[in-house]
């Protein structure tokens, strides 16, 4: 049986818990707002802070507490053209420094990364979705941004790179250029999905026919 002492100390402690949760968002928020004003290492470090509280906060609001506190954000200056990144393996969401430039970009570049990562809890024992599909979509709608493009137009400078090896699907012969080799099994996602309900199947491993 908990005693009087017990339930006044669990009380305490789910009042407190409650505060910081309150501080952390109020955190949050008040970093985000100062976005286009923070110059420093340190202050980057904070937004970065600040977003991954949001993320967490968002998550918890659409069913996925389970991953919640796992998410993590930062900026990543090996992102060259694209905007972000979400690694839903790591609970990562990369975000472009060049963003910075771009202040009023920074929100929606983190809600369409997040929303991968939602999507993806969403699909379960799914093993594969589409980047840009339905799932996707209605994490986007779900987090306010229902009318997201699949790739950003900012003005990134643009390096290319050459794509060496050359993958083909077995049955419908469509081409794949990789500027890397390809690690693991990969398969066509269009014959996936008219075959085999969108699961991975063998029968359409994307196949090595050229490599320069």
């Amino acid at each position: 049986m908990l005693s009087p002492n017990g339930r006044a100390g669990r009380a305490a402690e789910k009042s407190n818990a409650q505060l910081q949760f309150n501080f952390d968002v109020d955190l949050a928020r008040r970093i985000v707002g100062q976005a286009h004003r923070l110059p420093s290492v340190d202050e980057m470090a904070s937004e970065a802070l600040a977003l991954q509280i949001r993320g967490r906060v968002l998550l918890r609001e659409h069913g996925a507490a389970r991953i919640a506190n796992e998410v993590r954000v930062e900026w990543n200056a090996r992102l060259k053209t694209c905007a972000g990144r979400a690694d839903f393996r790591e609970k990562l969401i990369s975000l472009n420094p060049r963003l910075r430039d771009h202040p009023d970009e920074i929100e929606r570049t983190f809600l369409h990364e997040l929303a991968h990562i939602l999507a993806h809890l969403r699909a379960k024992n799914r093993r594969r979705i589409a980047p840009h599909g339905p799932e996707w979509r209605d994490a986007c709608r779900d987090l306010g941004i229902a009318d997201e493009k699949r790739c950003h137009n900012l003005p990134f400078p643009i390096t290319e790179r050459i794509r060496r090896f050359l993958y083909k699907c077995p049955n419908c012969a469509e081409t794949f250029p990789r500027v890397r080799k390809i690690r693991g099994a990969i398969a066509c996602l269009a014959c996936c999905r008219a075959h085999s309900r969108g699961e991975f199947d063998p029968r359409f491993r994307l196949r090595l026919v050229r490599y320069c």
